[in-house]
This record gives structure tokens, C-alpha cells and sequence, in this order.
């Protein structure tokens, strides 16, 4: 019987291929089960039939593509971790309060060539921040801007092979089946042509397609991770008697100036202009990782303590805690909480979800559900985390910026880049060598290197792969090649294009763009050679098709992510994503034929 069966298997094996992927595509559109998973149970389920080897399902281990990509997220990581993009996002952010209007149009730029470079996931989530910030300077909603700044990423990354993941598989699946090896820059023209389309119709969409609600109707998801803080000016510091506007850390664009103490009055208007004077307390609202940040820095001390505690910095331990809503001290003043007396720690900031405490640190009424971040020795800290009013002690998440690294992150990118655009190195093996260097160098530290990674994407890419060679060791290619050329032989080179755009781009808004470019990649090359034709402009058309999803807000991750920030709902990019891609579409397809 079981050799009966196997019998069936060999003989019927294209069929069977088919069979599993049509139920893997059910699988990715209904998502009951993530994406991964159900890569996975295809794998599975060809090995289980015995029409993927083991040998075969291993040698997918030896593709460089996925770990390329892997480096790429750590490199990315490192620009993150040393503050890069942030510095970046101030200096706009700056020049926003005299030119605003300007400011919006070099922040797209900027993120369009960010995005050529760099993996577009921790782009857009510095970015959006910094998009609500422009969009409450411009007195617009942040749905006008938040669409765009994802469609932009998107476009930015398919102007180079390292752009995205995507590109990189597809330049990887394509080489494996014999085309030349794709370049940094051999796609840059379509994508610079595509670029220029995109915002073309992108200043279309936004004024008609775009939703326009009050600025106070989008829930600032990322408040929550805003703490309230004071640093005090030190004396004999180089603080001393700058201009406040002109102080580095309250330039920055996750730093917002809340006000200036001097003495008993706290000033909220007029502060920039002021000339700061020792034990000056500047109040911040700033993010977790500025907040850690500003302890390295020797001409102010931050946030509250009761008394003369000096605090060695090099001894001290850091831990967030949230109060319980049965801690004694809610409704009064934060320095009147009990801890703050009984032990030698500081509170370096407290945090309430979607708003401010206030007026000022040791002012700030303490309500349930706070978060507040202390440092002290660490046999003190043990302390609370015995305290029954304190919920869910523990080491904080955040770490610093390491800023004086930035030069050595930004040096690595542009060797790997430099590297591969002049055939000196492949460049997986110089992204590794980059990833050696950022991590020897401390620009990032192992585990944030690691944490960097997106491991989904990694396996699905594995198990996507798998699928693959299983589909053509089976015949199923071939299988869909022989039944497809027929109707083929008479179709114009720029109709083979866009047949392959079209359905590319079809499946990519259903199912997971690197699925689509591992699947699609080996029949367009399979096609082109049935038919006789080059197979690089189909490749290439794969290549922008499965990055090129405008149209759902699940077809892409920084879709996703702007999604939840600016409470879209499904149907707003529907509006703005069919004409985008529409549009994106034609003009590259037209563009690969004339280019490639």
C-alpha cells in the first residue's frame, strides 16, 4: 500500500505540487495562521511526500540571499542604535519652525534615499513621530502624511538591490537559475523612473483620496513612550550662559522643552530665547532612549531625588515600575511618593499613556498605571521589587544612543555599498564583514544586533525557498510553463511585462511579497527562456511588482505600521492605493521595457 502510494506520488508529483501550493495560498489569505506557519506546513507537507529530499531541503540553508538580508536589518540597527536617523529627523525637524512647508518636502526626500539603503521597517518607525510633529506645525491631519511617508519608503526601496529584502531574493533566485548577477545600481534607473511617477500621483492622491480629519482625532499611539523630566544646569558646566535654543539635547526632535525653573517659577513661553544660569532646571517631555542618553552628559543632572544622595553612575541599576491603583501616593505630588524617602534612588522621568503629567517633575500628580524609571545602587532597587504598589519591576528596554559611533555605523553602510558597487566583494560577504566592524566597534551590542533581525521574515524566506525547489524538482513549473506559453508566443515583449507585473502585483496585496517573489521568479525566467526572450525585464518586473503594494494596509509591513498610527480604516488605502498603483505600475512597466 505505502508503495502504491509512492508510486501515485512519482507519477502525479507536478499535480500534487499545485495541489499543496493552492492550499498554501488559502492559507496566506485567510490568514488564520501567520505567513511563517504556513510556509512551514508546505515545506512540511513536501517533505512528508517525499518530494523534497532532505539533502535538497538543507542545500536552501547555503543561499546567501537570507543572510545578506540578516546583515542589512543589523546594519540598519546600528544607524538606529547611534542615533543617526535621529539626528537626521532633528535637523528637519528644526529648520520645520521657520520653513515647515519645505521642511515636509526634504523630510520625504530624505526618507526616499533612507529607504534605497536601508531595510524601510525602522525608517518609518523613527519617522512617524517626527510626521505627527510636521503634521501638527502644518495645522493638517497626520492621515494626509502618514500614507505617504510608507508609499515613499516603498518606492525608495526599489530604487537598489539592497532597498528591500524583496530585491535581494529576487536578484538571488534569479541568479541561482543562471541570469548574470544583478548590481547595486542595475535597477536604479526603473526606480528612479518609478520614484518620480510615484510622487507625481502621490501629490494627486493626497488632496483627493486622503482622509482629512481634525489633528486631534489620530490617537498619538507612540505618547505612551514620552517621559516627563528635569535636568538641572550644573555649575562651572558649558551650559552656562547658552542661549536655551541653542542647548544640543533640546534641539532634538524627541526632546520637546516643556519649560524652564528658575528658583520657585516655572516659564512655559519666551524659554528659548533665555541665557541659562547654574541649577536652571530645564522640564522635557523625551523619549526613553534621549532620557538615558542625557545621563552621559556632565553639565546637568536629571530628574528627582529627596536630600544629598549622590549616586555613583557606574554603580547604579536602572528599572522601570508601573503604580498600582492601590499605591498610597495617587493624587499627591510625585516627590511625596514613599520610596523616594526611604530609599537612595532617583526618578529620572515618569510617563502617563497619551498625556503629560505635570506642571513639572516633583509636581507631577501621580496617578494608577503610571510609569516611572529610577536608578540607584542595585541593592537598593532590589528593595522594590518587594513593594506591593509597584506592578512589574524590571530592567528597562531602552538603552542610550551611542552617538560618537554614529561616524563608524555610517562608514560600515557605505563600505558594503561602495564594496559591491565596484565588484570588489559580493556583497553578502561585505555585509558581514560591516556587521563584524559595527559589532567589534560597539556600535551596537550583540543581543540588539540579534534583536534587530526580523527571524519571520528570515524563516519565511527558508521555508519560501523550499517551496520553491520543491515545485520545480516536481515538475510543477515546467507543468504551468507548458500550459501558459502556448498563449504567449504572439504577446509583444511589453505585454509579457506587464502580464507579469499584473499578476505580481495582484498576488503581492494577498499574499507576502517575498512568497510571491520566490514563487514568481523561477516561471517568468522559465517563460522568458520557453519563448525565447529576455528574462531580465519579466525578473525585473517581479522584482517592483512585490514591493509595489499600495493598495492594503497587510500587503506591506510599514503599511502596518503607519495603519495603526494614523487609525486608518481598511478602505482609506483602497482609495489611495488603487490609483498608486495604477499609476507606479504603468510607468514602470514602460520603464523596464525601455531600460532593461
Amino acid at each position: 500500500m505505502i508503495a502504491g502510494a509512492q508510486d501515485f506520488i512519482q507519477q502525479h508529483q507536478a499535480v500534487i505540487g499545485l495541489v499543496v501550493l493552492g492550499v498554501m495560498f488559502v492559507g496566506f489569505v485567510m490568514e488564520r495562521f501567520p505567513a511563517t506557519v504556513v510556509a512551514i506546513l508546505g515545506t512540511c507537507t513536501f517533505l512528508f511526500l517525499g518530494i523534497l529530499s532532505g539533502r535538497d531541503f538543507f542545500s536552501v540553508f547555503s543561499n546567501s540571499a537570507p543572510v545578506t538580508i540578516g546583515a542589512m536589518f543589523i546594519l540598519s540597527g546600528a544607524l538606529l542604535r547611534t542615533g543617526t536617523l535621529d539626528a537626521i529627523a532633528s535637523r528637519i525637524i528644526e529648520r520645520a519652525k521657520q520653513r515647515p512647508r519645505l521642511a515636509l518636502a526634504e523630510m520625504f526626500f530624505g526618507v526616499y534615499v533612507a529607504s534605497a539603503f536601508l531595510n524601510n521597517t525602522p525608517v518609518v518607525v523613527v519617522m512617524i513621530p517626527i510626521m505627527l510633529k510636521l503634521a501638527s506645525a502644518l495645522g493638517i491631519s497626520a492621515k494626509r502624511l502618514l500614507i505617504p511617508l510608507s508609499y515613499v519608503c516603498i518606492l525608495g526601496g526599489t530604487t537598489t538591490l539592497i532597498g528591500t529584502s524583496t530585491n535581494l531574493l529576487v536578484a538571488a533566485v534569479a541568479e541561482d537559475s543562471g541570469l548574470d548577477r544583478f548590481g547595486i545600481f542595475t535597477i536604479t534607473p526603473v526606480g528612479l523612473v518609478a520614484g518620480v511617477a510615484g510622487i507625481f500621483a502621490l501629490l494627486f492622491i493626497a488632496r483627493r483620496f486622503l482622509p482629512d480629519d481634525s489633528p486631534s482625532q489620530i490617537a498619538l499611539s507612540q505618547d505612551h513612550r514620552a517621559f516627563l523630566s528635569e535636568v538641572r544646569i550644573l555649575e562651572g558646566g558649558n551650559l552656562v550662559g547658552r542661549r536655551i535654543g541653542d542647548v544640543p539635547f533640546a534641539k532634538r526632535a524627541n526632546v520637546q522643552l516643556v519649560g524652564l525653573k528658575r528658583g520657585v517659577t516655572l516659564r512655559r513661553t519666551g524659554v528659548a530665547e533665555e541665557r541659562l544660569e547654574a541649577n536652571d532646571r530645564l522640564v522635557l517631555r523625551l523619549e526613553l532612549a534621549e532620557l538615558l542618553s542625557l545621563r552621559a552628559n556632565k553639565n546637568v543632572e536629571i530628574g528627582l531625588t529627596v536630600g544629598d544622595n549622590e549616586i555613583d553612575q557606574e554603580e547604579e541599576a536602572i528599572v522601570e515600575a508601573m503604580i498600582a491603583p492601590s499605591h498610597p501616593a495617587i493624587g499627591r505630588r510625585l516627590i511625596e511618593i514613599p520610596f523616594l524617602s526611604t530609599l537612595r534612588v532617583r526618578i529620572l522621568g515618569i510617563a502617563r499613556f497619551r498625556k503629560t503629567p505635570g506642571p513639572d517633575l516633583p509636581n507631577a500628580r501621580v496617578q494608577a498605571i503610571d510609569r516611572v524609571l529610577v536608578t540607584g545602587p542595585a541593592n537598593q532597587i532590589e528593595q522594590m521589587y518587594g513593594n506591593p504598589h509597584l506592578y512589574g519591576v524590571g530592567t528597562t528596554s531602552g538603552r542610550e544612543f551611542r552617538r560618537s559611533k554614529a561616524p563608524i555605523a555610517i562608514g560600515a553602510l557605505l563600505g558594503v555599498i561602495l564594496l559591491a558597487t565596484f565588484n570588489i566583494m559580493d556583497i553578502g560577504v561585505a555585509a558581514i564583514i560591516g556587521v563584524g566592524l559595527i559589532l567589534v566597534t560597539r556600535c551596537i551590542d550583540a543581543d540588539e544586533a540579534w534583536d534587530s533581525i526580523d527571524g519571520n521574515v528570515l524563516v519565511l524566506i527558508f521555508a519560501m525557498l523550499a517551496v520553491g525547489l520543491a515545485l520545480e524538482n516536481s515538475g510543477s513549473v515546467a507543468l504551468i510553463v507548458t500550459k501558459v506559453t502556448p498563449f504567449l508566443h504572439d504577446v509583444p515583449p511589453w505585454g509579457l511585462v506587464l502580464a507579469t507585473y499584473v499578476i505580481s502585483v495582484l498576488l503581492t496585496e494577498i499574499v507576502t511579497n517575498n512568497a510571491v517573489a520566490i514563487l514568481v521568479t523561477p516561471l517568468a525566467i522559465a517563460v522568458a527562456r520557453d519563448l525565447g526572450v529576455d528574462p531580465y525585464p519579466l525578473v525585473v518586473a517581479v522584482m517592483f511588482a512585490a514591493s509595489a503594494s499600495f493598495a492594503t494596509p497587510i500587503g506591506y509591513q510599514t503599511n502596518t505600521l503607519v495603519y495603526a498610527a494614523g487609525n486608518y480604516r481598511f478602505v482609506d488605502f483602497l482609495r489611495a492605493g488603487i490609483p498608486m498603483t495604477i499609476c507606479v505600475g504603468a510607468i514602470t512597466c514602460v520603464a523596464i521595457t525601455l531600460l532593461i
